[in-house]
This record gives structure tokens, sequence and C-alpha cells, in this order.
């Protein structure tokens, strides 16, 4: 992503953030008949950290640490987490993520391989995002929240890394999960620099997916209100998708902006739609990803149903996070065949029969 290094507010690091970005971008026509259009995706597992996150701390830790200080924070039980303090560490830096109460052991030890400071915190998780930049004004620490200014700038890298790759052809749409509204905010600055530049005449339609159980940015956009209204805890349900369950998007206003002034839209997709999208990313595309990366697909199938997608249009999908982190966390058994070895001629000879 450094190649962009004159369009980002630092100069490139040293650390692991020399290894963010430069994803591939695959045409998966696999995935058409799913899609129901041209099928792109930008895979976004190739990070260092297995997830889009890198770009924004790949800017964002360094970005920080020009400014004096010596102590990163996050907030997050997921990939913000990992990624932060990978970046953190790798530059010399102490790093201090908050997370809650309940997190899932497996995730701990996600976080824990870069030796931050873990600290468990009981309460409304969702408030700690004040918390983060108060904790930011009174002690020597950088909390770096979802929606940091630097964090965006290296979101932006993808949308230059789409074009590049693309070209001379453009995308009709561009397909992204949204949770706070970092990562579309940072596609849409992306968007913006390139018309800047005189290499954009006309955006891609910007599609925002969002799991069913906290939707408050497709709540506003169905309602047409501006900025979404947050979601109480009553509202809010438990999804597969974790990572994009937010019901209190801080940058949920800019997001919709990016969708209207695209021509796009705000979908909401169930956990059955998220589970048979993520079934296909790896059935029909080969592609490990995690739930909240499967809303894309899943969101761009029930776009193309609607109408707003036609089949002879071309979609690029961003999953956003390696699906690599979530195996072993779930209770699913594996269907298995079971043989001896005298038998496995017999065995194999039948399922070739099959196929």
């Amino acid at each position: 992503m450094w190649r962009y290094e004159a369009l980002l507010p630092v100069e490139q690091p040293t650390g692991v953030a020399q290894a963010a970005g430069r994803t591939p971008l695959i045409r998966s026509h696999a995935l058409d008949d799913a899609a129901g259009c041209r099928v792109y995706v930008k895979d976004e597992s190739e990070n260092p950290t297995g997830a889009y996150k890198d770009r924004g701390s790949a800017v964002a830790v360094p970005h920080a640490i020009e400014t004096g200080t010596d102590v990163i924070g996050t907030i997050s039980y997921g990939n913000m987490a990992v990624s932060t303090a990978a970046h953190a560490t790798s530059l010399g830096r102490a790093c201090i993520v908050l997370v809650p109460d309940e997190i899932p052991s497996a995730r701990l030890e996600l976080i824990a391989q870069y030796e931050p400071t873990i600290v468990q915190v009981s309460g409304d998780y969702g408030a700690l995002y004040a918390d983060g930049i108060a904790l930011s004004e009174s002690l020597p620490i950088s909390v770096l929240v979802s929606d940091a200014p630097a964090r965006i700038s290296g979101y932006k890298t993808v949308v230059f890394e789409i074009y590049e790759s693309l070209a001379p052809d453009t995308p009709d749409a561009i397909v992204l999960p949204t949770s706070s509204g970092g990562f579309a905010s940072g596609v849409w600055r992306g968007l913006r620099d390139l018309e800047t530049l005189g290499l954009l005449e006309e955006p891609p339609r910007l599609y925002l997916v969002q799991t069913a159980t906290a939707d408050p940015i497709t709540q506003a956009f169905e309602t047409g209100a501006t900025e979404p209204t947050a979601l109480s805890p009553d509202e809010t349900g438990e999804t597969i998708a974790h990572s994009i369950g937010n019901p209190d998007p801080p940058s949920g206003t800019r997001a919709l902006a990016a969708v209207r002034e695209t021509d796009g839209a705000v979908v909401s997709v169930s956990d059955a739609e998220i589970q048979s999208a993520q079934r296909r990313f790896a059935v029909d595309g080969g592609f490990c990803v995690e739930p909240a990366a499967a809303t894309p697909l899943a969101g761009l199938t029930r776009l193309s149903e609607r109408g707003e997608v036609a089949s002879d249009e071309s979609a690029v999908v961003v999953p956003t996070g390696t699906g690599f982190k979530e195996l072993g966390t779930g209770n699913e058994s594996v269907d298995t065949e079971q043989t001896s070895r005298t038998e496995l001629p017999e065995l194999l000879d039948a399922v070739l029969a099959a196929h």
C-alpha cells in the first residue's frame, strides 16, 4: 500500500506495516451464479494479520507515534485488537487492548500472542468508544478507535488497488460489510481522491451490508434519515457475524452519505444468508472467510434478486477477514467417511461414482 505514500499522512514506517495491503483482486467466475453478476473478490485476508484492519493500523499506529505517544491502545475483541497489537509491537511500542469481560478464550489467545496488556471491562461495552476518546485526552496513551482519521486514510488504499488492478476497466459496484462505518468512510475517501486527481469520472455504486440483528445504518437508509439512531439492547440480537454487530456506529452518518452520493444502498442479511454465503465462498470460490466477511456476497445476492445489480454488471466484493481465525470456535460436527485400509479402494470407488 506504500506505493500510495504521497496520499497518506505518514511516510512508510518500518515493522509489519510494510506488509499491509497489495492484496489480490481475483475474478471469481464460480461465484457469479450466487451473486447474479460478474464477481471480483478483493481478498483482504491476505493482510499480515488476516484482515483489512491492517491497512488502518499501518497508518494509524505510526501516526500516533509521530505525535509523541509511546503507548497505543484500542477497543476491540476482534480483528482490530489483533491488528493494532501486532503493528504496535513491531514498532517497539506497548499496547493496551480493552475487551468485554465475556470475550471467548479463543479470541483472547489470538490477541495475546502479540503480548499487549489486555483489560477485560465489565459493563456496557458499546460505551467504551467514548471512554477511549476520554482516555486519550487524560492519559499518555493514544486509543485508536474504529474511525480514527489516520485509520480511515489507510483504508482508502483498497480503492486505489482495485482501480489499478482493473484498469482500464472500472467496477459498477463495490460491496462491503459495515459496522462502525469506518471502512465505508475510507472507501468513500479513496473514491473522492481519485475524482480529485481526475482519475475517476463516474464512481461505482457503494453497497454496504449489515447483520439483521444490529442494522441501524440500514434502518436509517430505508427511512431516509441522514444519520442512524442507536439501537437499544432490546432491539439487538446475537449473530454469528459478531464483528459487525454494532448497534451504535460512530461513522454511520458518513457511511450513509457515501452510499447516497454513489447511488448505492444499505441492506441487512440474516445469519442463515450469511452461512449460505460463507459456504459459497468456500465451496464455489475456494475462499475461507469469517462470517462478517461473507456478508458482501449475501448482500449482493439480495441486491441482484431485487434488480439493483444487473447480470451484465461487475461487482467487487470485499471479504474483510480470514475465516481461519474462527476455526475451532464452533460446535458443529464435521461429516467424514470411515473405512479401513483394505476397504479404502471400494469406498473411493463409490465416492467417485457419486461425483
